[in-house]
Formats: structure tokens, C-alpha cells, sequence
């Protein structure tokens, strides 16, 4: 299967797994286990699973859950849903108990695959009985489902504006799009490696990472989480070529001690930021230092990943945007749906074979993310006259914190579930080390002794402590407009920036 740089790939994710094992050649390798898996042995651990899921029933297109971390048995998870002809249905592990249970039960899954370590989180969030799947002794032969391009392969909840996840729902086809779209941005190719540290339950290490690499038919170095103390040991080790990661990690690689051989640096030939934009200064010294120079992306959920990307040296970097469309059209609108001219603010629209298919039993939102044939984006930007795309500011009110999308009505909802709470408004601080943090600003009932911490505390628990404030503002009245609701954006103006020596 030959890649076409203007034409996606076709078939399902079946049969590009067929084909790469019955090529050969290394598929994962794992630097904290010291060991590695083939195309051909994944194959064959899919194929056991598709079985599995088959016996148990599942029907062609069923939600089948998998909470696993980075590693060995959530990669054969994850593939052997997708063999099978079910839909992937990644769990947030770092999500709170209240979002893993929305979408356990919205996505209607009664098979799951969980890891040791989910094990708790499971259990306290499954809002009815589920069967958690073990693969022993599968007895092979099962008839698995036919498949087609435009069957349901993947699931993946995202935070809307509203605070209710929203899933996500891709193709086959859009989903080995995704994996196309970096492999032709960044020339992938079968002999490259990639250094992937971000987790597979987002679409980021997902779609770039693993999809990236069975389209290219690359290797993919598989680390549990990220570690600025190992990272670069780990690239040495599975003798990486480049490596997908958020802005926060190049801040932290930044401002760590650890650096590259002379071997490693030679053999990256790039590393990508994507998720959130990342600080032109914060570029400039991290290629300064490591000399690896980084490609600034840009993608959603809704995309399958990657929509735009600068090209790769000798090519044009503009720093500080996330580059041109490659295989996917974008473009700006004006409020009429009209394209705007170069260098006129409007929102960023994008279409092609990557853009998902809907949101689950979710019409309306469906409906309202696109305009015509393009997807909304929800990013306010521009177009210059070379094709290069800038984000000036966003339409929606996510908070974007380390490359994570985070609701603020998520937050409100927490704090408003403390009797003291009368009113309450997460909004969202800059911040050089995660790009957005969280604030909150409430109003409490007369002689409550609320404090706080009480009211982190209570957010940690509900929603896990990545959306916890950071900072919990008392107001005795909260900015309000004609209609009474409260105006999140001003809070930001109001509130002093809390001195960081506290």
C-alpha cells in the first residue's frame, strides 16, 4: 500500500494491519519494558481479541470501553476492537470519576478492557454492571464482522462548551486519515521511529502517534507516561527519529538538566508541538539548546488530529503559527460564511476525509459544529499570503490547560454543588508553563466559613485535580450583563494575577 500524498488511504484498519504484517517488521517498541513487538505479532494478539469480543456477543459497531495507560496491552486492546469491527471507546484515566462515568454510560459499552491500575476509577464509575474482558485461552475461528470504510472505529469524548462531553465518533476511513495527514506533513516514512510519551486515550498520541505509524509503516517508541528525566534516554534507546508532544513538555525538557547524545540529536529530525500554541520564545531555546528542530501543529478531536503543520526544514517555519493545511482544506470565515481575504480575523474552518463522522446521539451538536461543508473549529484567526494560518483568540470558552481541553462549566457545576456556593465562574489565567490555568470566582452564602482549599478539595474529587482550580477568587457580586448571566471574560480583568511567591 503505497502512500499517496494527495489521496487518503483506503480500506479499514483491518486490512492496513493485514498488510503490515504480512510485510514484517517492528510495529512497537516499549523502553521501560526493554521490549518490542512486531507487525505480525500484533496482528495475531488483535485477531485473539476480535475473537474474544465476537464470542461475548458484541455486535458490529458496539462501544467496547478500554481504560488502559500507555503500553503493551492497551495498544492490543485498542487493535483488536478495531479488527473486530467495534468501536474503540478510549476513557480518560486522568478525567474525574463524573466525566468517566458520563461516557461509560452515554456510549452504552458492556464490554471493557481495564487495567490494574483503572481498576478503582472503574469501579466507582460503571453506572451499571459491566463485563470487564480478559484474553486467556480465546478458542479461535470466530466469523468476525465485515467491515467497511465508513463503519464506526473509534469513540472519544472531548469537553464542549457546555461541560457535557460531547463523543466523538470516527470512521475507518477518518481514522486512517488521521494517520495519514502527519505522515505527509512530516514525510514519514517505514524506516522513521517515533518517541511517543503522550497518552493513547487522547487523539493526539492516537491518531499521530500510533495511526501514523501503521499508515507510514514506521515503529513507534511506546513510553508509559512522560518523564523530562528519561526522555531523552528513551529516544536514545528505541533510536528515535522524531517525537510528538504538547508545549509543556518542551517547557519542562527546557528546564531540565538531561540532554540528547550526540547520536540522538543527530538522528531527530524533528521533534512536533501541537494542542496548544506554543510560545515563540519558548521554540527558539529549546532548538538553541537541543538543536532538534520543532514543527508547530494544529489539530481537534474532531479532526482526527492534525489539520495544519509547517513544513520541515529545508522548508518555511513561520513561528508562532501552527503552519499550512496538508491533506485537509482550511479555511476563514466571516459570520456570513463568506472566506476571507489574507490577513482578516474570522473562524477557522476545515474539510476533508479526516473530520469526523458526528457526535454520538448528539444531532443538534452535530448540526451546529458545521457550517455547510466545513467543520467549525470554534478558533478565531487568520491567513496570510502564503497559506500560513494564525490564531488570534477563540469563540468557544475552553480552557486550554497543557494541551487539555477543560469546560468551565464542568467547574461551575462542582462548586455549585457546595450548598454554600450561590454563584460561581471558572475562567481561564495565561500562564507560561501550560499555556491557561484555572481560576475560579464565587459568591457564598453569609457567614459561611468556606475556604478555598475546601472548594479545590471538592473539585479535585469530582472532576480529578488537572481541572481543579488553581486559585479560588471570593466576590461578594460577580460580573453580570443585562440578562443577568454572569460574564466569565471579565473576571480575568478584575482579578488581580496572583503573585506566584505565595
Amino acid at each position: 500500500m503505497n502512500i499517496d500524498p494527495q489521496r487518503p488511504p483506503a480500506g479499514t484498519v483491518r486490512s492496513w494491519l493485514d498488510h503490515r504484517a504480512s510485510e514484517g517488521g517492528m510495529a512497537f517498541v516499549f523502553p521501560g519494558e526493554g521490549s518490542e513487538m512486531s507487525w505480525r505479532e500484533l496482528r495475531a494478539e488483535a485477531l485473539r481479541v476480535a475473537w474474544e469480543l465476537t464470542r461475548q456477543g458484541a455486535e458490529k459497531g458496539e462501544s467496547v470501553a478500554i481504560l488502559h495507560p500507555n503500553g503493551r496491552a492497551g495498544l492490543v486492546a485498542l487493535y483488536g476492537a478495531l479488527y473486530g469491527g467495534f468501536r474503540a471507546t478510549m476513557i480518560n484515566l486522568a478525567a474525574g470519576r463524573d466525566a468517566v462515568s458520563y461516557a461509560l454510560a452515554h456510549s452504552e459499552a458492556r464490554l471493557a478492557f481495564v487495567h490494574a491500575e483503572a481498576c478503582d476509577l472503574f469501579e466507582a464509575a460503571k453506572p451499571r454492571q459491566m463485563q470487564q474482558i480478559t484474553i486467556n485461552d480465546t478458542p479461535p475461528g470466530a466469523k468476525l464482522h465485515d467491515l467497511a470504510p465508513r463503519d464506526h472505529a473509534l469513540l472519544m469524548y472531548t469537553s464542549g462548551t457546555t461541560g457535557q462531553p460531547k463523543g466523538v465518533v470516527h470512521t475507518h476511513a477518518s481514522l486512517l486519515a488521521g494517520g495519514w495527514t502527519p505522515t505527509i506533513a512530516h514525510g514519514l516514512t517505514p524506516q522513521d521511529c517515533g518517541l511517543c510519551v503522550l497518552p493513547i486515550y487522547h487523539i493526539n498520541g492516537l491518531c499521530v502517534s500510533v495511526m501514523g505509524a501503521l499508515v507510514s509503516g514506521g515503529s513507534l517508541a511506546i513510553c508509559p507516561r512522560f518523564s523530562a528525566r528519561r526522555f531523552w534516554s528513551d529516544a536514545e534507546a528505541a533510536e528515535a527519529t522524531w517525537f510528538s508532544v504538547v508545549p509543556t513538555i518542551i517547557s519542562h525538557l527546557l528546564h531540565s538538566t538531561a540532554d540528547p547524545s550526540a547520536e540522538t540529536r543527530a538522528r531527530l529530525r524533528f521533534g512536533r508541538s501541537a494542542s496548544s500554541p506554543l510560545a515563540p520564545d519558548v521554540q527558539k531555546a529549546f532548538e538553541a539548546r537541543f538543536d532538534v528542530p520543532v514543527i508547530e501543529t494544529m489539530g481537534l478531536t474532531e479532526t482526527a488530529a492534525q489539520i495544519l503543520s509547517n513544513p520541515l526544514p529545508p522548508g518555511v517555519r513561520k513561528i508562532g503559527s501552527p503552519g499550512r493545511a496538508f491533506g485537509n482544506e482550511v479555511a476563514i470565515l466571516d459570520p456570513a460564511q463568506q472566506r476571507c481575504a489574507a490577513g482578516v480575523e474570522g473562524e477557522i474552518v476545515v474539510r476533508g476525509p479526516n473530520v469526523m463522522q458526528e457526535y454520538l446521539k448528539n444531532p443538534q451538536a452535530t448540526e451546529d459544529s458545521f457550517a455547510g461543508p466545513w467543520l467549525r473549529t470554534g478558533d478565531l484567526g487568520h491567513m496570510d499570503a502564503d497559506g500560513y494560518f494564525f490564531v488570534t483568540g477563540r469563540l468557544k470558552e475552553l480552557i486550554i490547560k497543557g494541551g487539555e481541553n477543560i469546560a468551565p462549566r464542568e467547574i461551575d457545576e462542582a462548586l455549585y454543588s457546595h450548598g454554600d456556593v450561590i454563584e460561581a465562574a471558572a475562567f481561564a489565567r495565561p500562564c507560561a508553563s501550560y499555556g491557561e490555568t484555572v481560576e475560579a470566582a464565587v459568591k457564598v452564602r453569609d457567614g459561611s466559613t468556606l475556604s478555598g482549599d475546601d472548594l479545590k478539595q471538592l473539585c479535585a474529587e469530582r472532576l480529578g485535580a488537572f481541572k481543579s482550580p488553581d486559585q479560588v477568587h471570593f466576590l461578594t457580586e460577580l460580573p453580570k450583563g443585562p440578562s443577568g448571566k454572569i460574564q466569565r471574560r471579565k473576571l480575568l480583568d478584575i482579578l488581580p494575577t496572583p503573585d506566584p511567591a505565595l
